[in-house]
């Protein structure tokens, strides 16, 4: 290889690994009693193994649509697991007959609006877009 495609390839490579995601966090309701909370409690409720704040009030999650980039971020950071991995942890929860996965909507400024919304609900968005309708639990 020549030393120009040897330096386009470095060049591609460099490039590719900057990109860097935004940092996500997960956010309830201004107006939610909930102030923080541990990140194997925010993961217990978005992977369907806890269904309540730790003060006993019911916890919603709402997810972002597959393949959104807040959402492999967030699963990814959060709770270790690849989209695959994602996939087969409800596929199996949902086999077994232990439960559903949350309800998904396409970005993060959907879901920053159901959270501010509704107090029981629990979301993630980019650090970026919080403002005073959510509160951030729990960052990276």
């Amino acid at each position: 290889m020549s030393s120009i495609g040897l330096t386009l390839v470095g060049l591609a490579l460099s490039l590719g690994a900057s990109g860097t995601a935004a940092e996500v966090v997960a956010v309830v309701s201004a107006k939610s009693p909930a102030v923080m909370l541990s990140k194997n409690q925010v993961v217990d409720i978005f992977l369907g193994k806890a269904s309540r704040f730790p003060e006993g009030r019911l916890a919603v999650p709402i997810d972002q649509d597959e393949g959104s980039a807040a959402r492999d971020e967030f699963y990814a950071t959060f709770a270790g697991k690849s989209p695959a991995q994602l996939k087969a942890h409800w596929s199996k929860i949902i086999f077994t007959g232990r439960g559903q996965p949350p309800i998904a909507v396409p970005n993060s400024i959907d879901v920053k609006k159901h959270v501010a919304a509704n107090p029981n609900s629990m979301g993630y968005i980019e650090k970026d877009l919080v403002d005073s309708s959510v509160k951030v639990l729990l960052t990276q």
